[in-house]
Formats: C-alpha cells, structure tokens, sequence
C-alpha cells in the first residue's frame, strides 16, 4: 500500500471517527420534545431520531462500536506510516499524530459543532445511523448480553434501571432551567410551575380558611341580608342558620335579585332558604387538579371544604384554583390588601395568615410548605410552640420576628432573610 493512499485513509477514518463522535452527542443532546413535535408536523427524518432514541443501548453500542473501529484503524495505519519512514521510533509518532489528529477533528471539533446545533446534526445523520444500527445489530446485542452477564456477576441488575425524575418533576427542572438562562420569564415558570403543583397540592392548601369566610345567617331580614352581601363584595355567599357550621345552601347574587324582581321588590315575599342552591361540600384532602375537574363537570364554582368529621374548614372557589397557576386576580370590587410590605431596611413585614407559596412564588424563596400553609403555620411548627411578641427564630435562612398576635394566633411578624 502506498503512502498517499495510506495518508488518504488515515484522514478517511479520522472524518469517520468525527461523524460518530457528533453523532453521539448531537443524539443524546438534542431535545425529545422538539423531535416530538416536529414528527407529528410531519419531518421524516425527526421521526428517525425518536425510534433510535427508543433503544438507547442499541444506539450508543451501534456508535462505539463504529468509532472504535475507525480510530483503531486508523492508528495502525499511521503506525504502519511512520514505522516506514522512522523505523521503531514511529511507534511514539504515530502515537503522538493519532492522538492529536483523533482527540481535535475526531472528538472536540466535532462534538462541539453538535453541541452548538443538536437538531440539525441530528437530523441529517439519522438516516445513515439507523442503516449502520440495523447493520451492527448483531454485534452489538452481543456486547449487550456480555456486559449484562459481567454487570449481573457484580451484583448490579440492569433491568430495574428506572428514572429517578417523574416527568412532572423533569418538566419542573426544564422550566427552571429555561428561566435560569433567560428564555422564560418568572411570571411564565411561575405560571406553568402552578400547573404541575396542582396534582401535589390539597384543598386545604388553597381554600379561604373559615376565619376568613364571609357568611350570612339566613335568619335575617332580607335588608340586612342584602347589605352584607354588598359589603363582601362577592357573588356567592354560604348562608347558615341557627349555628355558622349549620350551612343549609349558597346564595347567588343574581338569584337574590332575580327573586325580588319577579316580587315587584316586596321584600317579605322573597324567601332566601328557597332562592339558595344546595350547598356542595368536599373533603380538605382532595387534590387541587380533581377539584378543579370537578368543577368543569359540574359547571360549579363554589364548594364548601370539611375536615374527616363533617366540620366546616373553609371555601375553596375556581378563582382560588386559578389564582395557583396565574397568581392573584382581583377585579374592580376586589380589595387590595397583600398582607406584604417591604421596609427600607429590606426586611418584610407579613401577616401571618399569608400563605408560604405566595412569598415562595412572589420573591423566589424557598420556604417550605409541606408541614404548614400559611407562614405563622411554618413559624409554629419549626418552633414547637406558640411563640410570643419579640421572640425571634432563624431557620431556613430567615430570621422570623414575632411582631403581633392574638390569642394563640401570630398575626404579624418580621422575615429578614440572612
């Protein structure tokens, strides 16, 4: 074999060696989704990269198997080369040549290139790949079987590989990493974070607490009725009688006064137990996401949450279901009252009935929420107790300062964070 021929080849093989090398990483790097959806718009090759990426193993061993074989190659040929021109001295030139032709235009050169532009390289060497995959297969299931038989004599069982990541969990991730690198703003993360906590979340988490609940008592005259629930503000009102947990319906706004309508206005003719619908009552460990389907069922808007023993532990609306994915809505007659507000000093001075996943998803803070729902609710279980004005505690890197309470209940505090 000549010289030129022999350089000829050598070069052949080191391109070879590039295209297994980009190929390798241009697969694994690209994204799944966008090769997804670009097999569903109809792209052919797309729909080559998804069934390769189907069997990994077949995959990776059909690419390490190419490039080894190149880069083998190509090194005895160059030590054939250079044992020509410098007898046994070539051994250490060839050596020296093939490690620097092989790890620049073999590996770096062209796994960067992939990296820069992993679709596109996917898609053009999809096709070549899935022809040299069906080619190796044979060879390659054997290397499987060997490996799996060697990895079994380690005690390693690879047949109960699985994700560690949910896919909830793997989405999480890619949101905040798009938001991290800038391609996703923090009120979109937030809002597609709020999707996928709805599955984790209870209604307990999100309902409006029985302390904060505007009732009316039914046995009141249809004035004062009809003031209160102009004072609220709300559409919808629970109405009780006898005992505020005695819950017998709710009243629509529309309702009240499409019956004083048809009464020409006479008050004593309006009766309110008739006009309210039936009250529907949910368990507090019903998942958000059920609770929001349960609603589009149902074309309600408005549900009554019990605890394990029939007691009445608040409200929860579609808006409060809502407000979880787009934050806080608040129209015309809503009032404006955060329960947050910032000192120069940059501490906050927060109520205690604020719930933990609005400051997390309002600052970026990572307080958690698991144990407790609203922030006096952290305070008090890390504390172990009810703590009392001027009592400091540092946990979670905030210092939480008790500033007011009532009772047994924090109502103000101080988070500084550390």
């Amino acid at each position: 074999m000549t010289m030129g021929i022999i350089i000829g080849a050598v070069i052949g093989l080191v391109l070879l060696s590039a295209f297994f090398s980009g190929s390798e990483t241009a697969l694994t790097a690209t994204s799944r989704a966008r090769m997804h959806e670009m097999e569903r718009r109809g792209d052919r090759r797309a729909g080559i990269v998804n069934v390769l990426r189907e069997t990994p193993e077949r995959l990776i061993g059909s690419i390490l198997l190419g490039n080894n074989l190149v880069n083998i190659l190509a090194s005895a040929l160059a030590t054939t080369l250079f044992v020509r021109l410098f007898g046994d001295a070539g051994v250490v030139y060839a050596t020296l040549v093939m490690t620097t032709l092989v790890l620049i235009f073999g590996e770096v050169m062209p796994k960067t290139y992939a990296l820069s532009h992993p679709d596109r390289f996917a898609l053009a060497v999809s096709p070549i790949l899935r022809f040299l995959v069906m080619v190796f297969a044979p060879v390659v299931m054997g290397v499987e079987y060997i490996v799996k038989w060697a990895l079994r004599g380690l005690g390693v069982d690879t047949s109960k590989a699985e994700n560690v990541l949910s896919a909830r969990d793997e989405l999480r991730g890619v949101i905040n990493l798009q938001h991290k690198e800038g391609a996703v703003v923090k009120q979109h993360r937030d809002m597609l974070g709020g999707i996928l906590d709805l599955k984790e979340l209870e209604l307990s988490d999100v309902m409006v607490h029985r302390t904060k609940m505007h009732t009316i008592d039914g046995a009141q005259p249809l004035n004062e009725i009809i003031e209160e629930l102009l004072k609220t503000g709300h559409t919808r009102i629970p109405v009780w009688t006898g005992d505020p947990d005695n819950i017998i319906g709710v009243l629509h706004a529309k309702d009240l006064f499409a019956a004083l309508h048809a009464a020409g206005g006479d008050l004593l003719k309006v009766d309110i137990e008739a006009i309210c619908s039936p009250p529907w009552f949910v368990p507090d460990t019903t998942p958000v996401d059920d609770q929001l389907n349960a609603f589009l069922r149902r074309k309600s808007h408005f549900a009554i949450v019990v605890d394990e023993y029939g007691e009445v532990m608040g409200m929860v609306t579609l808006e409060d279901i809502l407000e979880e994915i787009v934050g806080d809505i608040s129209d015309e007659h809503d009032v404006a009252a955060s329960g947050v507000r910032r000192e120069a000093t940059g501490s906050y001075v927060v109520d205690g009935t604020v719930p933990i996943r609005d400051l997390n998803r309002l600052y970026d803070w990572n307080l958690p929420d698991e144990e407790a729902t609203t922030i006096a609710g952290l305070v008090i279980h890390e504390s172990q107790m009810i703590p009392e004005v001027g009592q400091e505690f540092t946990f979670h890197g905030f210092r939480f300062e008790v500033l007011r309470k009532r009772r047994h209940q924090i109502t103000l505090m101080r988070i500084t964070r550390l």
